[in-house]
């Protein structure tokens, strides 16, 4: 079974020196999750090549993150990702698009990304997101006019977590308020930055870079324990 994973390849604030991108944790804990069930797993980003990764998220106390960090095989995927015209979407039972600040420039308004997350779903596979990756669902439409995320019960990154890590100046938009323009039913947690997942059908989100891990065990508990 394949399973393909969403970067960023963008980079840069508008004003911050600091440089974005994805993610760490958010790739390394859902990845350490689905390798360790032996699934097939590919990189895909909008340019393709190399993903930067956020220089904040470069946590190796994390110990999933400084083990992957560490794997040849891992790393070779990171810098040498695929292209969205290398990707045949009937081949994946599930798309996970990662986060980090970045994914809110470059997934969004990706066509390409956009239509191979469209026949994965239609296709009776599996669509899940995690933090500002769910940024990229935003525009996804399906067969019958619909956004995807219309009517769903979903999560990301909240207004509140946006204000409390000083970036609202920063982004091009508050995710939670595009997510709910689209007409989908936005959930949070009370507290700020605690592990929270959603999950509508076939469609799971997570609230922030602590929920990869959760996603990665809720979709496989889905597809192969029912």
């Amino acid at each position: 079974m394949k399973v393909l994973i969403v970067c960023t390849n963008h980079e840069a604030y508008p004003t911050k020196t600091t440089k974005t991108g994805v993610w760490l944790s958010e790739l390394t804990h859902f990845y350490d999750v689905m390798a360790k069930r032996r699934i097939i797993l590919d990189f895909v980003s909008p340019k393709g090549g190399n993903v930067p990764v956020d220089e904040r998220s470069l946590d190796f106390k994390d110990e999933c993150n400084a083990r992957y960090w560490e794997d040849p095989v891992f790393r070779n995927k990171l810098e040498h990702s695929l292209t969205p015209s290398q990707i045949h979407p009937a081949d994946y039972r599930l798309i996970y698009f990662a986060g980090g600040h970045g994914a809110m420039w470059d997934l969004p308004e990706n066509q390409e990304l956009i239509q191979i997350t469209k026949s994965i779903y239609e296709r009776n596979g599996m669509v899940s997101a995690v933090s500002h990756g769910v940024s990229g669902l935003m525009n996804v439409k399906l067969s019958d006019g619909s956004y995807l995320i219309q009517d769903k019960y979903l999560t990301g990154y909240s207004n509140m977590e946006e204000t409390l890590m000083s970036f609202v100046s920063e982004v091009p938009f508050y995710l939670e308020d595009k997510l709910k323009e689209r007409g989908a039913h936005f959930t949070k947690t009370m507290i700020p930055f605690m592990e929270f997942i959603e999950m509508d059908e076939r469609l799971i989100t997570g609230q922030n870079p602590g929920s990869a891990k959760k996603i990665a065990s809720k979709a496989l508990e889905e597809l192969f324990e029912k």
